[in-house]
């Protein structure tokens, strides 16, 4: 018998609607857990089809940030979004977070799924499972929350698309989402059809909704480094479906050069607009590090790039944004900030690099008070050692004739985003042998 049948004999029939499961004596929930346990050593295949822990463990291979949505962003109702995400290393076990971070009531997801996408909304025959949580089919995510699914026995290649189905009956009022993903998705018309490879197609999305990480059951040497960033780490400006933010080209670098069984994963933890020190578009970095990064499964290694924002946002007064956006903050404030970061990362154990910050000259919020605080920042990164490493990003794509700019080939048009190509020179000036520490199986090369 499943533990989920053995929950139900003590929940009213209405459990599903209430959202809570009923409290139930101490000595019952201390026997059940003893008979799970017992369960799960002695009947095979369940033990062997969530893997032996000795040998390996959950990593992060894909995930966004979320952020709050704006009042006037529409919700959902009778519809099915599926949901395209490129993952950074492959298994054959996998597992997908949802997050309802934002959400002002519970949000039930009543039927979700996975496949490896075939073309657009279609999924490729043979590789569609269903999602549950705890055993069954739906799940119910209060205000605030956070939800694994169960784990799914589905084999995946490295960078693979894949597209993840879910169905809700109800308005859901507006989403936590993560609005530029530079990705499309897709909304149905009315209906469920997470049961479906070839979902009927109301509308496209570059918007993620709830859906925040893919697991997958890797070899327990494998890691993942999170980049903790904004808009430039998020990828603003890149092609649509390409896969050309900076952390993508970092991905297949590093698939390339650890080509054994321990592997490393990449996973975004950019927003635009992003702050170190100040709410703006999504929480700032240090009220979100803890969600973002601290708590990624197999986190190993950080890169933050951030300060620009923080730097420029001050300077568009004539803009009608609020106060909050337009807080001034020292160089001396953006470096107390970052160095809380660097203390709370490496309070877990992880490894942490700097990324200096891009050249802006010509950038809608430039100044040249802003250019002194972005060259004091950049000098702290660089000659403080208070990092673990420096990655010289704003080395990497500065003009040699003007290096308060980005060279025109590495510029977007904006003066602040790079282009492609630029956030692949990014990507190559990262020294890869800063990620061989704890690693036993990688190339012989070095990129």
């Amino acid at each position: 018998m499943k533990v989920n049948e053995l929950l139900s004999r003590t929940n009213p029939p209405d459990s599903r609607e209430a959202g809570v499961v009923p409290v139930v004596r101490r000595s019952f929930l201390l026997g059940l857990a003893l008979a799970v346990t017992a369960a799960i050593l002695v009947v095979g295949p369940l033990g062997s089809a969530l893997g032996d822990s000795s040998r390996e463990r959950w990593i992060g291979t894909w995930s966004t940030s979320p952020v709050a949505p704006a009042p006037s962003e529409p919700g959902f109702l009778d519809q099915t979004l599926r949901q395209i995400v490129r993952i950074g290393i492959g298994g054959d076990q996998l597992r997908v977070r949802f997050s309802n971070s934002f959400g002002t009531a519970p949000l039930t997801i009543d039927a979700a799924s996975i496949g490896v996408q075939k073309a657009a909304a279609a999924i490729r025959a043979g590789t569609l499972r269903e999602l549950t949580f705890g055993g069954e089919p739906f799940v119910s995510i209060p205000a605030g929350a956070r939800v694994l699914s169960d784990p799914v026995a589905l084999s995946v290649s490295a960078e693979e698309n894949l597209a993840i189905s879910l169905y809700v009956a109800e308005d859901t009022g507006p989403p936590t989402l993560h609005g530029l993903a530079h990705q499309t998705s897709y909304v149905s018309p009315p209906g469920d059809f997470t049961d479906l490879d070839d979902m009927p197609v109301d509308a496209e999305t570059t918007s993620w909704f709830w859906l925040t990480g893919v697991e997958v059951l890797a070899h327990r040497g494998s890691r993942a480094v999170v980049t903790l960033g904004d808009s430039i780490t998020e990828g603003f400006a890149s092609t649509p479906n390409a896969n050309a933010r900076y952390p993508d080209a970092l991905q297949r670098r590093l698939l390339r050069k650890f080509r054994g069984k321990p592997k490393m994963a990449v996973l975004n933890a950019g927003i635009s607009g992003n702050r170190i020190l100040t709410d703006v578009f999504g929480p700032n970095a240090l009220a979100r590090l803890d969600r973002d990064v601290l708590t990624q499964s197999g986190v190993s290694h950080v890169i933050l790039l951030e300060g620009i924002n923080d730097i420029g946002f001050p300077e568009l007064g004539g803009f009608g944004f609020p106060p909050e956006v337009l807080r001034e903050v020292s160089a001396e404030q953006i470096i107390a900030g970052t160095k809380q970061i660097i203390a709370r990362a490496h309070a877990r154990g992880l490894t942490i690099f700097g990324g200096t910050i891009l050249p802006f000259e010509g950038a809608l919020y430039f100044t040249e008070a802003g250019e002194a605080k972005r060259q004091a920042v950049n000098d702290w990164i660089r000659t403080s050692g208070a990092f673990d490493a420096v990655i010289d990003f704003d080395a990497a794509i500065r003009d040699p004739s003007n290096p308060r700019r980005m060279l025109p080939a590495f510029d977007s048009g904006d003066n602040l985003h790079p282009s492609d190509a630029g956030y692949q020179a990014m990507a190559e000036v990262v020294d890869l042998k800063l990620f061989r520490r704890g690693t036993t199986d990688e190339a012989d090369d070095d990129d």
